[in-house]
């Protein structure tokens, strides 16, 4: 049920399992009540990294506040989508109180994995405790020299190993992630740098080396991300594009805009991919910090011309542009996302400066530099979206560092999106008001 408390209404939520499966009576209610309420534009929103519902509410519940006041005439509506992901939790999220595991670790730092981490693993990886256990004493003990680092490499790998092969919907254009193709010490070698280069930008190097075991959480936490990465695929296509087609059957005048943020960027674009034929009520989709690949839409992949983004032409079902925010100040996706996401074999350094850029753009995030290799993308700034230059059709990128560049590491502002400029960027891409 929806929560009380939310600063808008009507307001539905749509919770949906790991492999899509929607809840049949929030779908059935939702489908009854907004036709009732006469909503003329639904807003649907699908959350990134939040390991519970109500981390998840309360971005909507923040996020959603000022829009009434934006669109005072529209007949609106709003969905929250919950989905099966995780944060680590302590990581800090702008315009949220600290989680206490965040200030239990300013306080008195402890153990490597906190008790909520912990038990969002355990949610995450259901049958794994022993595996969890075993990541937690090693990080907590770190076993010295390079058999210490390879059997951690080989816990993760089992952690999130579910045997089944991937393709291209799972991977996006970037093959397999870094957890399952690279040696482990090179790998935390590799983060541990990269930590240090986004703790304290601009600082010389050669003092000291950082140590691999300062890495060796953020291998972890990265074979998470790439759960959920696909997670996240498998829940769009099968879940909400479903589930607005049935929508759009019960109540056929309603226009619908979708809005992701981080992985909850590719759940409503793989959504596009799960709509049935011949239904045309997505009429805008808002990205805001997609953490997935800016080629995810290409007819023709820069580095592989015979392969094409995983999302190719999907812009095409949408009724409206596409547009897609994105900032420099990301660091989870300007620095992290390249190297979890990079094949093995690329050997060049990328330590010292933002890893996007060492690594090459075949390596890049949605969020981090917007859509690429889609001809006609347009390209503007905040500024210029919201005083009337946003097109009406087609891809948009747009450059919300003005607003989205608040927060620490690892994450940076990956997770600063509740600004009211982002939600005019909404129903300004919708038409809305």
């Amino acid at each position: 049920m929806a929560d009380p408390g939310m600063s808008v209404t009507p307001y539905w939520e749509l919770t949906f399992d790991a492999d899509g499966d929607v809840d049949g009576p929030e779908r059935d209610h939702l489908m009854a009540q907004v036709t009732e309420h006469g909503v003329r534009d639904l807003i649907v929103f699908a959350h990134g990294w939040n390991n519970d519902r109500s981390g998840a509410t309360a971005l909507y519940r923040q996020f959603f506040a000022p829009v009434p006041g934006l669109a005072p005439r529209a007949r609106l509506g709003y969905v929250g989508v919950i989905w099966p992901s995780m944060r680590f939790s302590d990581e800090p999220i702008p315009d949220f109180p600290k989680s206490v595991a965040a200030l239990a670790a300013q306080a008195a730092p402890g153990p490597a994995l906190d008790k909520d981490t912990r038990r969002a693993l355990l949610d995450t990886f259901p049958g794994r405790a022993t595996v969890i256990d075993q990541l937690a004493r090693m990080l907590d003990e770190r076993p010295g020299g390079a058999d210490g680092l390879a059997d951690f490499g080989r816990l993760v790998r089992l952690l999130v190993d579910d045997g089944r092969r991937l393709g291209a919907a799972d991977t996006d254009e970037e093959g397999e992630p870094l957890v399952f193709t690279e040696d482990p010490a090179t790998a935390c070698d590799e983060f541990a740098e990269a930590l240090a280069a986004v703790r304290s930008p601009g600082a010389p190097t050669g003092f000291s080396i950082p140590n691999p075991w300062e890495g060796a959480k953020e291998l972890l936490r990265q074979a998470t991300y790439y759960t959920m990465k696909r997670r996240a695929g498998t829940v769009g296509e099968h879940g909400l594009g479903p589930v607005i087609g049935q929508l759009a059957r019960a109540a056929a005048g309603v226009r619908v805009h979708l809005v992701g943020h981080s992985f909850g960027g590719r759940l409503v674009s793989f959504a596009l991919r799960g709509l049935p034929d011949g239904v045309g009520t997505v009429k805008s989709v808002t990205l805001l910090q997609g953490a997935f690949s800016h080629y995810a839409f290409a007819d023709r992949l820069p580095q592989d011309p015979d392969k094409a983004g995983a999302l190719k032409g999907r812009q095409g079902r949408i009724d409206g542009p596409l547009v897609c925010c994105y900032s420099h100040f990301d660091a989870a996706l300007g620095t992290f996302y390249p190297l979890a996401s990079r094949l093995s074999g690329d050997d060049r350094s990328c330590a010292g400066g933002e890893i996007a850029a060492v690594l090459g753009p075949e390596w890049g995030a949605m969020g981090h530099d917007g859509v690429q290799a889609v001809p006609g993308t347009a390209r503007l700034d905040l500024t210029a979206a919201l005083g009337g230059a946003l097109p009406a059709s087609g891809c948009v990128n747009v450059d919300a560092a003005s607003v989205v560049c608040h927060g620490g590491p690892p994450a940076g502002a990956h997770s600063d999106i509740v600004h009211p400029e982002l939600a005019r960027l909404v129903l300004a891409a919708g038409r809305v008001g």
